[in-house]
């Protein structure tokens, strides 16, 4: 991006590495990615508010639809409006308070751990083998906003302290993950949850917190994910395709579409697992070491800098195979 100031995405990364192909291949893995995840959100939605209200349910023209079903539908129904907006800055802003929110999260399953009787004292098998490539594809999933990284870059007023930003996120994200996943297995052990909001004791004031302000997180971010879909749908569409109506109806039928695969596959951690395998590791891991060596001409340059890059890729490429497989396996199993 410093070598030329043309390239302000990830796809123009992509075209200028191999071409239209690349670019068709990083937009095509970047929006998936991003569909994906907001599915994810609203299967996060729905076993949450579930967890609060077990006995939620709605009948409508004589159906009665579950408990888990109709939370999804109603989160859907609220998130919908925020998907119409053209003016994302308000949505930005109030999405930077998943930082504060992340915060609360943590402090409040702490003390749930420390002070509302439920402790650390479970244990459990140092190493589980089986669960190896899981948790190596739910790592990729937890790392996987590089293809932001370039839009991110493009709007920074001082790009000279880009990498001390990815050095502070990196750093705080991994204390974040670190924490939760030794609090989670010393509070529940092998019995912990996809999601600990499920395990935590609904009665406890602080539980309450953790899994309301949970719920508050998604719903703030949702827009974020589906809007760049929504605007490169738009852009393939000729003229007419961009008015407003067209606009619109994108927005609803994508949500729509959420809400179907969010009640076909209601299995977060199978999904985001999934998601992170296959998805993840390619866009954050695979490509950008690909697209680099082909830009900078790396790979014709037998050295160190070469073999690290080929080593990083086809560890990369293992993990997809491997995690993606596993993944699949564990989705199927629930039908």
């Amino acid at each position: 991006m410093d070598l030329d100031s043309n390239i302000r995405t990830y796809p123009d990364i992509g075209e200028r590495a191999f071409g239209n192909k690349g670019r068709i291949l990083v937009s095509v893995l970047m929006y998936t990615e991003l569909y994906l995840v907001s599915t994810g959100f609203l299967i996060l939605e729905g076993d949450n508010l579930q967890n609060l209200f077990p006995n939620m349910g709605i009948e409508v023209a004589g159906f009665e639809i579950g408990g888990r079903q109709s939370s999804v539908i109603i989160v859907a129904l609220i998130i919908l409006p925020t998907v119409w907006l053209d003016d994302m800055s308000i949505l930005s802003y109030i999405s930077a308070s998943g930082v504060i929110a992340s915060a609360i999260v943590l402090i409040s399953i702490f003390w749930t751990g420390a002070f509302d009787g439920v402790g650390f004292k479970e244990k459990g098998t140092l190493v589980s083998w089986r669960g190896i490539p899981t948790a190596l594809s739910l790592y990729a999933f937890c790392y996987c906003a590089h293809p932001v990284f370039p839009t991110l870059y493009t709007f920074m007023k001082n790009k000279r302290q880009f990498s001390n930003v990815m050095l502070l996120c990196f750093i705080l994200c991994s204390f974040s993950y670190a924490s939760m996943a030794v609090m989670g297995y010393l509070m529940f052990g092998p019995s912990v949850q996809s999601q600990i909001t499920l395990n935590l004791p609904t009665e406890k004031l602080s539980s309450r917190l953790t899994i309301y302000t949970t719920l508050v997180s998604p719903i703030t971010k949702y827009a974020l994910m589906i809007i760049p879909i929504v605007n490169a749908t738009k852009s393939w569409l000729p003229m007419n395709g961009k008015k407003r109506p067209f606009s619109l109806f994108i927005g609803t039928a994508l949500v729509i579409s959420n809400v179907i695969v969010a009640l076909s596959l209601p299995f977060f951690g199978d999904l985001m697992s999934l998601v992170g395998a296959f998805l993840s590791m390619t866009a954050s891991i695979i490509l950008p070491s690909l697209c680099y060596m082909k830009i900078s001409g790396t790979y014709q340059r037998f050295g160190f800098e070469m073999v690290v890059l080929w080593t990083v890729v086809l560890l990369g490429v293992a993990v997809v195979i491997l995690g993606t497989y596993t993944s699949l396996l564990e989705i199927t199993r629930h039908f």
